[in-house]
């Protein structure tokens, strides 16, 4: 008998063990729900207010760009005052913008930007001309498009050792001087300038 009340009260645990674990289920299945719901909403309003901005920046860039040139060769010691100096003539400098390295030594080009569109035609007439002893090339600044960065494989190097991809050697190919061993300084006698 008292066998009989151990199992009975057991099961009666067991039944309200398992409607307490049903009712947290299904509040923790109510918040993911209502956290769902919320990161939705978050995401529309980010993607709503990040896609003006978006092109609101790429309009501005596009119309900085329009009035920008590049300017290659520059000489390494050159200042932007002196580019400035140099540019003046064509119309007033908005900014000088001499690019470096992680170092901070120049890379040997600059961008001008002007105030006026304008000006950067008559930039244009300068190309070729010299400052600091070398000529400069000066053409219209292009606009960078993200995520079109042009590709350009890997050319194998012969000289760093690893034969390039699809070059196998068939394995029932043998050297006749033996495994692995290459003659240093011996010419087969057919191609012997001696003969």
């Amino acid at each position: 008998m008292e066998g009989e009340d151990v199992v009975m009260a057991a099961s009666e645990n067991n039944e309200e063990e398992l409607d307490d674990m049903k009712k947290r289920l299904k509040e923790m299945e109510d918040e993911a729900a209502a956290l769902r719901e919320m990161q939705a909403k978050v995401e529309k309003e980010m993607n709503c207010a990040q896609d003006p901005a978006a092109t609101t920046s790429q309009a501005s860039r596009e119309e900085v760009d329009s009035r920008s040139v590049f300017v290659g060769n520059v000489d390494y010691s050159c200042t932007p005052e002196e580019v400035q100096l140099h540019f003046q003539s064509c119309g007033t400098v908005n900014r000088i913008t001499i690019r470096t390295d992680k170092y901070g030594q120049p890379k040997g080009y600059a961008y001008v930007e002007f105030v006026e569109p304008e000006a950067v035609q008559e930039a244009l007439l300068l190309n070729e001309s010299e400052l600091h002893g070398r000529q400069l090339k000066v053409t219209a600044k292009r606009t960078n498009v993200p995520g079109m960065k042009q590709f350009r494989p890997r050319r194998p190097n012969p000289y760093m050792g690893f034969p390039p991809r699809g070059s196998h050697v068939p394995p029932y190919f043998h050297s006749r001087y033996g495994y692995g061993k290459v003659p240093r300084f011996r010419m087969p006698m057919r191609y012997s300038p001696y003969s």
